[in-house]
């Protein structure tokens, strides 16, 4: 202890225990404060009663001797904190050697648990940034787990704790699996211990008593996850495999009981597999539908992802049935029943199989399938049609041997479909004249049409108007269309959709809402705005105000010719649309016009013609 500290007990200014502690604060070394961080002590002024700390963010920080007693703790030089701030590129070379250790003496600095969270605020900005964190810590956690000294949870938010006594992985995993109540958990941890399994890791009791607990894992599991049921008969039947004595009996369940059992389920089955299970299960398919197993590999193509499309190709090549899988698929492409995944699947593989299909039919049944699903709820063939537009050689690869009629019907097809915005639609008639150039007139003269069609349907409207009508379309979009599917989705969970008021009135409600959408979509591309500046007033124009007198009466009326959608009765502003205002557009002044009434029609003489100069209120 050094003289001044002695010196401050004997004046009663501190006892001998915070002496100690105050030893282990002296200049130069570190502490760390719960609200000011870690710091280094960098003097102390005894006789005032103070230590000066250099925090982070508060150097030369004076504090009371009191409350540096009270409030700070002590790091010691082998201290992560302490190592990093006296040579962090010591730290830098022990994370790339040995990040086991690193993290071994980061849990002891830390009383033996730290959470991830934890363990980055140490090492970043430091030693790495964010992204070399997450990558590091990702690898140097397999290591961990190996190691057999390290209790890794499965989610993050809880601490990784240092044991002292090694527990070798599969033990720890085999504790998982027992603990575990869900089927979902059993079979991450089941899937784990395969990954590390051989035949010397458990003796046989062991095995059996393993088999066992997953036989009755797989019963409890069957009727309510029916597909971690058949995981868990796939682990089980792979670790059975180490020993004959092991060989599944016919009392136990099985995988072929299993989908027997659950015919009508299979496709949801498949849906909640991972692919990389699927082959495993297709397998059984022969053995145990031995009469109807392309029947039902079949229905399952109707709806199935890529992967699985390919893994029920390779059943039928593997049972030398490669010919009825194509007959299946030639059925469905003919019917227009192929889904978009399988339309791509066949597109993708073209090389590889069935070429016979790469033609001008394939191509009328993809756009099929792209309309359709342009109207079921929640799905979208944005697989397919980025096929459609990515694969520079699809188009050409499908109309390569097709005649010129048949390629003029496809464009015309392309052309009608409202699938295709106008730019992607010109891309890939553009890519169909490459091939048949004698068809430009047809598209020549569909865009002469269209332009035509374009100019003689623009809507000149107010910029105030064509505002409003945009809110009413955003409204559309991102509340009234949103709120009406969940209210379809919450309808559908009551059940029998027959007898269901709620499913189908939000149904009809959404026919309504859809055509609204059409139809605003359609005024808001023909909209021109306009604010009716310099109008023409040798002729009644839009943006004109017109004075007209009665022949009869010698009454004055006032209408002022404005935007499609600003009527305003009241006010008699005129819609160009509307019947006034067609009778009153391109006449001159002292033009006579007949315009209607309440009982036949009025002669009106036009007197003035001046430009409308009020605002459109929004």
């Amino acid at each position: 202890m050094t003289e001044e500290l002695t010196q401050c007990i004997n004046a009663g200014k501190i006892s001998s225990t915070d002496a100690a502690k105050l030893e282990a604060l002296s200049p130069g070394e570190y502490c760390k404060h719960r609200s000011w961080g870690f710091g280094r002590v960098r003097e102390w002024r005894l006789l005032t009663d103070q230590i000066i700390i250099d925090f982070s963010e508060k150097k030369n920080h004076p504090m009371q001797l009191q409350y540096v007693l009270e409030t700070l703790i002590p790091i010691p030089a082998d201290h992560i904190l302490a190592r990093l701030a006296n040579d962090p590129s010591i730290i830098e070379q022990e994370a790339k050697k040995d990040p086991v250790e690193l993290i071994r003496m980061i849990l002891k600095n830390h009383g033996g648990s730290a959470r991830v969270d934890e363990i980055a605020e140490i090492l970043v900005p430091t030693i790495f940034d964010a992204a070399g964190f997450k990558k590091w810590f990702e690898a140097t956690k397999k290591k961990l787990k190996l190691d057999g000294h390290f209790d890794i949870p499965s989610k993050k938010n809880l601490p990784i704790k240092l044991q002292e006594v090694k527990v070798e992985p599969h033990r720890r995993i085999l504790e998982q699996f027992q603990t575990s109540r869900h089927p979902k958990e059993q079979v991450v941890a089941l899937d784990a211990l395969l990954k590390i399994f051989d035949a010397t890791t458990l003796s046989l009791e062991e095995l059996q008593i393993l088999i066992r607990r997953i036989d009755d894992a797989a019963y409890r599991a069957e009727r309510l996850h029916i597909a971690k049921a058949l995981e868990l008969l796939l682990a089980r039947n792979e670790i059975a495999g180490f020993h004959k004595e092991l060989a599944p009996s016919l009392s136990q369940p099985s995988i072929g009981a299993f989908l027997e059992n659950t015919l009508k389920k299979l496709h949801d089955i498949f849906t909640e597999l991972p692919s990389s299970k699927y082959r495993r299960i297709l397998k059984y398919f022969p053995d145990v539908f031995p009469e109807t197993w392309q029947d039902q590999a079949e229905q399952l193509l109707r709806n199935a992802e890529p992967r699985l499309i390919s893994e029920i190709f390779y059943l039928f090549k593997e049972h030398h049935s490669a010919k009825n899988f194509a007959a299946i698929l030639a059925k469905m492409i003919q019917e227009r029943s192929a889904s978009s995944d399988l339309l791509s699947w066949i597109c993708e593989e073209r090389k590889k199989a069935f070429p016979e299909f790469i033609n001008s039919e394939l191509l009328s049944a993809i756009i099929s399938s792209l309309e359709r699903d342009m109207h079921v709820e929640g799905k979208k063939g944005n697989r397919l049609q980025e096929l459609l537009f990515n694969d520079r050689e699809l188009i050409a690869d499908l109309l390569l041997s097709a005649h010129d009629d048949i390629a003029r019907n496809i464009m015309r097809k392309i052309m009608m479909s409202p699938v295709f915005s106008d730019l992607d639609r010109r891309s890939l008639l553009a890519r169909i004249l490459k091939i048949h150039p004698k068809l430009q007139s047809l598209v020549t003269g569909h865009q002469e049409k269209e332009n035509s069609a374009a100019r003689d349907e623009n809507l000149i409207v107010s910029w105030k108007s064509l505002e409003r009508r945009k809110n009413e379309y955003e409204n559309l979009i991102n509340k009234l269309i949103p709120q009406n599917t969940k209210d379809i989705s919450i309808a559908r969970s009551y059940g029998d959709l027959r007898e269901n008021f709620e499913f189908k009135s939000a149904k009809e409600q959404q026919t309504v809402l859809l055509r609204q959408k059409g139809e605003l979509e359609l005024l808001l591309n023909r909209a021109r705005g306009t604010n009716f500046e310099n109008p023409d007033t040798s002729l009644v124009s839009i943006g004109t105000v017109v004075s007209l007198r009665d022949q009869d009466t010698q009454e004055l009326e006032v209408y002022s010719i404005l935007g499609a959608w600003d009527g305003a009765p009241e006010k008699r502003w005129v819609s160009y649309q509307a019947v006034i205002g067609q009778a009153l557009l391109g006449r001159a002044k002292g033009d006579v016009v007949i315009l209607p009434a309440e009982k036949g029609n009025r002669s009106m003489i036009i007197e003035e013609i001046l430009p409308f100069t009020e605002e459109i209120e929004a």
